[in-house]
């Protein structure tokens, strides 16, 4: 109840001075308490006065308040829009592509996700894929080792689930790496800068506030509407650029990636090609990796997990966007509305309006 109540929009307004004209409902509602008080004392004094109707009429009771009721919650509503509400609401998307990139290392064979780690990652990224509306492109990312797209951007979901389908368990993990594919996937423009990391060569510092390119908003993490980068990961890596790097790289461009844990904490002992190891998901990688791009970090431990990430993954990149927007005419409308409800129900109950 409490996070509902938090998640509520909070208003501010552009006018707040207009919200004094709120007193001048307090000062009509007790004009309508005094009125009706000495309506009510007319009746008493002159019963003779029923007949012609300005008394109180048989059977009215509480009806007689609902018309004055809605129209002093109209005039509220209109000053309300007087003074100019804005709100900070969610925004649906302006995604052209989603890039997803699934980890294919030798640990996503271990079986505390069932059936396994790159199965339940398989099945959520093809549930993701039917998620997308139809005008969304999708890429896949194989990593593992190294990385490769093994997926070009398309709009035929059943090109990219097949390519899901294909992927096969490998050796090694290069999380930085299969980042990077993404990002070189999703913005062709970054590839220098890639191949820079690559070659483990410093990048050139930006200056503060300046231009990435000519399709970023701007370079805060987030920023980059048209896409957005999806890693399933159980977090381990051991190959290529850190994985952070890639983050930061990704950030500067203001592409999200968000990143999905596939395993347990305390995982499971697995036995691939003679040798055994206990195999863990690290949450903190890709926790840093989505916190430093503007992004979200879930998790997947059971098939519950697994439907849970998918509908909240698929709900932020549909609807990803906060921005703060002027509400003005839901409250004039609203103020409307409510007058008109006010005047119909008086005209209906006693023939006349408010």
């Amino acid at each position: 109840m409490i996070d509902a109540i938090n998640r509520l929009p909070v208003l501010s307004f552009l006018w707040p001075r207009m919200l004094w004209l709120m007193a001048l409902l307090l000062v009509l509602a007790a004009a309508y308490v005094w009125l009706d008080g000495r309506r009510r004392r007319t009746a008493v004094e002159y019963p003779a006065l029923k007949t012609v109707g300005l008394a109180t009429r048989r059977g009215a009771g509480w009806r007689r308040h609902v018309a004055p009721l809605l129209f002093l919650v109209a005039l509220a509503a209109l000053t309300f829009a007087i003074a100019r509400p804005q709100a900070v609401l969610t925004l649906p998307s302006r995604l052209d592509t989603v890039v997803l990139v699934i980890d294919l290392s030798g640990s996503m064979r271990a079986k505390d996700v069932a059936p396994t780690r790159i199965r339940a990652a398989q099945v959520a990224a093809k549930h993701l894929v039917d998620a997308q509306p139809s005008g969304v492109k999708v890429a896949i990312v194989a990593m593992a080792g190294t990385a490769a797209v093994a997926q070009a951007p398309t709009r035929s979901k059943e090109e990219a689930t097949a390519a899901i389908e294909r992927l096969q368990p490998q050796g090694g993990t290069a999380l930085g790496n299969g980042m990077l594919v993404a990002l070189t996937t999703l913005l062709p423009q970054t590839a220098g800068d890639v191949q820079r990391l690559m070659n483990e060569e410093d990048l050139p510092r930006r200056p503060q506030g300046a231009d990435v390119n000519a399709d970023t908003d701007a370079v805060a993490p987030g920023s980059y509407a048209p896409g957005a980068i999806v890693v399933f990961s159980d977090g381990e890596s051991n190959a290529g650029p850190a994985a952070m790097q890639a983050a930061e790289l990704a950030a500067a461009h203001g592409v999200r990636v968000y990143t999905v844990g596939v395993g347990t904490a305390e995982g499971v002992v697995l036995s691939v090609d003679g040798w055994s190891a206990r195999v863990k998901l690290d949450e903190t990688v890709l926790k840093q990796v989505a916190n430093a791009t503007g992004a979200d970090y879930f998790r997947i431990e059971d098939a519950s997990g697994m439907k849970k990430v998918y509908r909240s993954l698929g709900t932020r990149l549909a609807f990803d966007k906060r921005d703060q927007v002027e509400v003005t005419a839901f409250f004039a409308a609203l103020g409307a509305l409510l007058a008109a409800c006010a005047g119909m129900l008086s005209l209906w109950w006693f023939g006349r309006v408010v």
